[in-house]
């Protein structure tokens, strides 16, 4: 298989087989990062998990640092007082039986969702809809609450949902190439704590065994995972 000219120079003075410091790794993904837009900087990370497993499920939520630097269209499924503290917390769409109807018939303009807990029988109804795409509103990550101010402005200031997939991956984006390294070293340190925190009872063994960094169109960087955490794990 032929490298392009490009693949080939963004992926030069990058050793496949070393795992870089996350100092080292930002600063070469951030130095690769040279498309016409601004590439957001993901992290992808393997556990040692299997997520077919109840005990082994990862999954949570985390706010950043220094933010995503992604603008965040927020879904609000709630009734009366609720409905009207979403609309001045600054979701985009806000509904209940209306908007239920819209999403059920595949009009969904919003990338999270969130619900009161009143609102869940009428919201679990979409979970042909919304559980495909990650968007099913769940306690356990906070957006499924009574704080719907509260889950709007993190949503929108930089709150990151992950969940494990089934090859035992949880992966997301982190920031933006055109964020300093130290913000999105900062940003990276708070997903992995917040990941690791989240280790399920069910993990044995080693739980963070790989972690790499890349940017939207560049190659991914192995990190060392003891660069990851202040304090050994």
């Amino acid at each position: 298989m032929t490298i392009g000219k490009r693949t080939k120079a963004v992926r030069e003075g990058i050793d496949p087989a070393k795992a870089y410091s996350i100092d080292e790794a930002i600063k070469l993904v951030k130095e690769r990062a040279k498309a016409k837009f601004d590439e957001t900087i993901e992290i992808a990370m393997n556990l040692g998990v299997d997520p077919k497993h109840a005990d082994q499920m990862v999954r949570g939520v985390v706010t950043l640092p220094n933010g995503t630097g992604r603008s965040v269209r927020v879904g609000v499924f709630a009734r009366g007082a609720k409905a009207d503290e979403a609309r001045a917390a600054g979701a985009d769409v806000v509904g209940a039986e209306d908007l239920v109807e819209k999403v059920n018939g595949g009009e969904i303009n919003f990338d999270r969702c969130i619900a009161t807990p009143d609102m869940m029988p009428l919201v679990g109804r979409l979970g042909k809809v919304l559980g495909p795409r990650g968007m099913m509103p769940n306690p356990k990550v906070g957006t499924v609450t009574m704080d719907v101010a509260g889950a709007v402005k993190g949503a929108k200031g930089g709150s990151v949902e992950f969940r494990v997939e089934k090859a035992g991956i949880v992966q997301a984006g982190v920031g933006k190439a055109s964020f300093g390294e130290q913000q999105l070293v900062e940003n990276v340190k708070a997903f992995v704590d917040a990941v690791q925190k989240a280790k399920p009872p069910g993990a044995k063994g080693h739980y963070i065994n790989r972690v790499a960094v890349s940017s939207t169109m560049g190659p991914g960087v192995k990190v060392e995972t003891s660069t990851l955490f202040t304090a050994p794990v």
